[in-house]
């Protein structure tokens, strides 16, 4: 397709987008009232903010912070209005320009991010636990020259070899904190008429796989993800209030603590993650209705539930990595919540396979959110029969653009969005995980899926978390071998390893059954929660071996 004309003063981002030819096919049929139409001149930020204001009043709450207090609409709009002010005069950011933007979840992450938006540059967001060569190859891969960073996030980004690299720092207690520059500028601002072509963000992939890659999105994405998965499966009401766990540089967290309830005119709790009891307490004082996190935060809630009000929720929102079916069930017992579970990506931005209430089957995805397409294809790309193992590949209105990467070749074939995701999609047309396509362990022949033997593990009641991976073998071509993080008490011995097979050959065929199984204390995972499988085939913590 054709790009508009661009509001890019700075035209990297769009000069170092993929080649045409290698852009997924993108569809903007979605029927209905709230069909894909976006005007040429869009701003994201203004969208989310601006419109909102309008439809909804600028008195209704908007951000609500860990201690309690309440920013209106009207208020974040006075102080997103400020900072892009102080963006574009004292820091002479430019359209187009990326800026870095680092801290912990917070309501003035979120302000930063919108004010970006409305001054018409490309936010990059990452994550306060990236460290200095992470953060360095970010900002020569982005070519990052501003960065505003909370002050308890500063250190690594100051070691950070980044060439010229401007720093604003934010929270803190010099003359020259953005929040002080920006005090005394104008409440309103004149958002940059930016083209819905334009680059509004560069996610980069969290790193489950090694070397990150920017995933380039535009202002028209931001919305399309609001439009489809938010607006026609999750359905938000503007008296929510959204919490979660995902931070911001995670684009799980940008949609559903930012996106999604600045579209609904709902309010979103902005806090950094304090593990499972402390997000169980928010939820209690801050009367949470809408929750997103991953699966292993569910499951490490459910042992905590008893002393904590949750009748509040209404929405539970899990991605990131596969739900188990069992974890599904466990939950709706405890709480009487079904939780929407959905696949994502960050080269896709969000959701585009779920389903929410009577249309949720545990063990399954979903069903295409509304707006997308997808189908199981095999390595030449074909469509499989129902029922057979193959890639997922998917389009719809947001897709992978890499920015300047020779791995878009691979991601997008044919138009088509692979995700990298082994799946089956079943004859009444709900998709079901298998594996990552390389979380697929072939040995002595036989398919075995990780997760698969993963989740028969952890219906043993002495295993808290459990992952599974394949390890080269001469003999075999590869072993399933399994890490298992055990409940407290229990022996980490090979007694305890044999019950565990034992047990497993009751779940599962006895040919799946780990050969190997070593008792990690923790099992690796980005700061987003997600978990490194290929930290565990290069180097895996040791355990005395049968």
């Amino acid at each position: 397709m054709e790009l508009k004309p661009s509001a890019h003063v700075d035209t990297f981002p769009r000069d170092h987008l993929p080649p045409a030819g290698l852009w997924p096919g993108l569809r903007f049929d979605l029927a209905g009232p709230s069909a894909l139409r976006y005007p040429d001149r869009l701003n994201c930020g203004a969208e989310l903010l601006d419109r909102t204001v309008r439809r909804r009043g600028a008195d209704r709450p908007a951000v609500r912070d860990a201690e309690g207090g309440v920013w209106s609409y009207g208020e974040l709009k006075g102080r997103v209005d400020r900072i892009a002010h102080t963006l574009t005069g004292d820091l002479g950011v430019v359209p187009g320009n990326r800026v870095l933007l680092r801290g912990p979840t917070s309501p003035w992450l979120a302000a930063c991010w919108l004010a970006v938006m409305k001054a018409g540059a490309v936010a990059v967001t990452v994550l306060a636990a990236q460290r200095p060569h992470e953060l360095a190859q970010i900002c020569a891969l982005a070519r990052v020259r501003h960065a505003l960073c909370d002050a308890r996030a500063l250190d690594d980004l100051a070691r950070t070899p980044a060439g010229p690299l401007r720093i604003t720092v934010y929270g803190g207690d010099a003359p020259d904190d953005l929040l002080r520059l920006s005090a005394d500028k104008p409440s309103s601002y004149a958002p940059v008429e930016t083209s819905a072509d334009d680059v509004a963000l560069i996610a980069f992939t969290s790193g489950t796989t090694g070397r990150p890659k920017g995933c380039a999105h535009f202002h028209r994405d931001v919305l399309a993800v609001a439009d489809t998965f938010s607006e026609r499966v999750l359905r938000p009401r503007p008296d929510d209030v959204f919490a979660g766990s995902p931070p911001l540089g995670f684009t799980f967290g940008l949609g559903g603590l930012v996106i999604f309830p600045f579209r609904a005119g709902a309010s979103t709790l902005l806090t950094d993650w304090g593990g499972p009891g402390r997000l169980l307490a928010d939820i209690e004082r801050h009367r949470v209705s809408v929750l997103f996190t991953a699966p292993t935060a569910y499951r490490s809630m459910l042992p905590r539930l008893g002393p904590f009000d949750l009748s509040s929720l209404r929405r539970c929102v899990s991605a990131g990595e596969h739900l188990p079916a069992a974890l599904w069930h466990q939950w709706r017992r405890a709480t009487g919540l079904r939780v929407i579970n959905g696949i994502g990506a960050t080269e896709m931005l969000h959701i585009f396979i779920s389903a929410a209430d009577d249309a949720i089957r545990p063990g399954t995805t979903g069903l295409p959110v509304p707006g997308y397409e997808a189908r199981v294809v095999g390595e030449d790309g074909r469509p499989v029969p129902d029922g057979e193992a193959g890639l997922l590949a998917v389009r719809g209105p947001t897709g992978c653009r890499y920015l300047a990467d020779e791995r878009q070749r691979a991601y997008v074939r044919d138009g088509w969005n692979l995700t990298g995701d082994t799946y089956v999609r079943e004859s009444d047309g709900y998709f079901r995980f298998v594996a990552r396509a390389d979380d697929m362990i072939v040995s002595a022949g036989y398919n075995i899926a990780g997760p698969e033997v993963e989740e028969a593990l952890l219906r043993h009641p002495d295993v808290l978390e459990a992952a599974v991976v394949g390890r080269p073998d001469e003999r075999r071509g590869a072993v399933v071998v399994a890490h298992v993080v055990l409940r407290a008490g229990v022996p980490r011995t090979r007694e305890t390893a044999a019950a565990l097979r034992e047990f497993i050959t009751t779940e599962i065929a006895p040919y799946k059954c780990p050969r190997e199984i070593e008792f990690p204390q923790a099992l690796p995972r980005t700061p987003t929660g997600k978990l490194q499988r290929f930290r565990l085939r290069h180097g895996a913590l040791q355990f005395p071996r049968d």
